[in-house]
Formats: structure tokens, sequence, C-alpha cells
């Protein structure tokens, strides 16, 4: 029977041995797929699907509330300001 620091020894030599043969197959498969790119012209889009649009960075204020300016653009929870009230009453007319 083997002891525990052979069982260790072993075991760190196959961690090597399968981290090897991980990136070696890596590597081959990773050929494969840029000949496979380059054979059929595909456009990053093609692999990778579009881009998603980030969101909208500048959105416009739905409501504002009169006595402190501050503003909600109908999304997420609604502001304390706005909770028990209608919300039409405070909406921005453009």
């Amino acid at each position: 029977m083997s002891t525990y620091k052979e069982l260790l020894a072993k075991k760190q030599e196959l961690d090597a041995q399968i981290e090897d043969a991980r990136r070696a197959e890596a590597h081959h498969a990773l050929q494969q797929i840029r000949e496979t790119i380059a054979a059929f012209g595909f456009t990053p889009e093609d692999v990778f699907g579009a881009r998603r649009k980030g969101k909208p960075t500048n959105r416009v204020p739905q409501f504002r509330d009169p006595e402190t300016g501050e503003t909600w653009g109908g999304r997420g929870p609604r502001p304390r300001w706005l909770k028990g009230k209608d919300p039409e009453q405070f909406r921005v007319s453009r």
C-alpha cells in the first residue's frame, strides 16, 4: 500500500500531466478555429453575435418633484417623493 506522501507525489505528477494535455489540446483546437475562421471569412459578429448596446447614459426624466427638482426616469423603484401619489401629476411635459 502506498503512503500518503507517495500518493501526493503521484497526484502532483498527474495534475502536471493533465495540465500539459489540456494546454496541448487547447492549442490544437485554437489552431483549427483560426483556420476555419480564415477559410470562411467569419467576422467577430459572426462568431460572437452582435454586440449588445449598453445602458443609455442620458435617460430623459419622465417625472419631476416640483419642490426639490429631483427627477425619475420611470424605471426602477419609485422614489420616496412619489410613493403614495399619482405619478401623472408629476410627469414632465415635452
